[in-house]
């Protein structure tokens, strides 16, 4: 693959009647397509270079109910609903209606905790732990949005019916998290949402990797849309997709805020999930501050996790930081790599600097200036890549696994003993080969 990849990451001229610039794109976006969406034959990841290195798996707090190879994964989606030959699926296809439902993925043939809690701890391994999803169910169904209103006297009003239905499936929704946040040991949510071309199932054994490696923490929940349209213009199929979700994945977050027992969220967004993500927040941002509301404290957002961004940094200036986002989050990690070819492809089509290639000479004396003073910030220079494409580094590099379990467990901030990271340039960072290597205080 390496041969076919070469040179992608600089211009090359569009010289008239040479055709290698467009073969080499058609090429790209199928070798894009078919890294992020290959799920068959899936294995569980590499383990975090931190549990290699204390030789320990942290379950001390685990109850004994997920200490199992089988994990219960929630997922929230507006794909369109499918029967395949293996059950209840979804498709790429769009519905006006959200899902709440229920994934089981599990970890290994033989059903032994100790075997997985041992290969999770080790550099290699003697055998795979396949992954695989043996049952979908879908628990709550929300009406079709938008819901049908009328204007009486001068406001627009909901209709009962509808609104009684939507506030019904509210309540089950919010009944379902519950129920699981009573035996989490930690009454947290953990949020990951996908980038393009990824289906349905690759979305739960992406989770059932990171969320593993995390130490189980909190409840599992994935943010999957519309995605892996497929072909030479799926990305751009996506794409619109992704503008699609917004509007459902603002109802989800704003339903998780009503929970009053959840102490915490961590999100995860995986390349174009970032936008998806970062354009529903910022909406909730603005209409919370209009009403007078802290976001920082109605959505509780501990961690945002942006991996491999497929972010124009000129839309991230006037669309995020002109609207000071950043403050309505706990702490924001943007892991960024210069050799992402998929990214390379992305800037190339659109002709913006791509967030997840910013290097700190990118940046212009007025965002110095705002990173200077908006500490809670930072940039993860990933330089070693895991595949060809360096895109999926997020759950395929050890280091990086380490490193989003250090976030999400402790809440640790770059610099810090927990969090070793090597500083570049004000909210710069690079990610050590061989990372936490300088970690000196214990894992909880």
């Amino acid at each position: 693959m390496g041969w076919l990849l070469k040179g992608f990451g600089r211009p090359v001229g569009w010289g008239r009647g040479d055709f290698r610039p467009a073969i080499r794109l058609v090429v790209m976006l199928i070798l894009a397509g078919l890294a992020a969406s290959c799920t068959q034959g899936r294995v569980l990841v590499d383990a975090p270079t931190l549990y290699v290195a204390q030789g320990a798996y942290p379950d001390a707090e685990l109850p004994i109910e997920l200490r199992t190879t089988e994990a219960e994964l929630f997922f929230v989606t507006d794909r369109l609903a499918q029967q395949s030959s293996n059950g209840l699926s979804y498709s790429a296809d769009r519905s006006a209606s959200m899902a709440l439902g229920v994934v089981d993925v599990e970890y290994g043939t033989d059903g032994s905790w100790d075997e997985l809690k041992a290969a999770s701890t080790s550099a290699r391994r003697d055998k795979a732990i396949p992954l695989r999803v043996t049952e979908v169910e879908e628990i709550v169904r929300f009406p079709e949005t938008p819901l049908p209103f009328q204007s009486v006297n001068g406001r627009l009003v909901t209709l009962d019916g509808p609104a009684r239905e939507y506030r019904a499936a509210q309540t089950a929704f919010v009944s379902a998290i519950r129920e699981k946040l009573r035996v989490a040991p930690r009454k947290e949510i953990f949020l990951f949402v996908h980038g393009f071309n990824n289906d349905f199932e690759d979305a739960a054994l992406s989770l059932a990797d990171v969320w593993h490696f995390s130490g189980r923490v909190g409840v599992p929940i994935f943010y999957t849309w519309p995605a892996g349209n497929g072909g030479l213009f799926g990305y751009f199929k996506d794409r619109e997709s992704g503008e699609y979700t917004v509007y459902h994945l603002k109802e989800f977050l704003r339903t998780l805020s009503l929970i009053d027992e959840v102490d915490a969220v961590h999100i995860l967004a995986h390349s174009r999930g970032t936008d998806v993500t970062t354009t529903a927040l910022r909406e909730l941002v603005i209409e919370m501050r209009a009403k007078g509301q802290d976001p920082r404290k109605v959505l509780k957002v501990e961690n945002l996790i942006m991996a491999a961004p497929d972010l124009d940094f000129g839309i991230v200036r006037q669309r995020l930081m002109a609207e000071r986002f950043g403050p309505a989050i706990g702490q924001i990690t943007v892991y960024m790599n210069q050799g992402d070819s998929a990214l390379g492809l992305s800037q190339r089509l659109m002709a913006g600097q791509r967030f997840g290639r910013l290097g700190v000479e990118d940046l212009g004396s007025g965002e110095r200036s705002i990173f200077s003073r908006i500490r809670n910030v930072n940039f993860i220079d990933v330089e070693s890549q895991t595949d060809g494409i360096g895109h999926g580094y997020f759950r395929r590099n050890p280091e990086v696994l380490s490193d989003i379990t250090i976030t999400v467990r402790e809440r640790a901030r770059p610099g810090t003993p927990e969090r070793p990271l090597e500083h570049i340039d004000i909210n710069f960072w690079r990610l050590p080969e061989g990372y936490p290597q300088k970690r000196t205080v214990g894992l909880r």
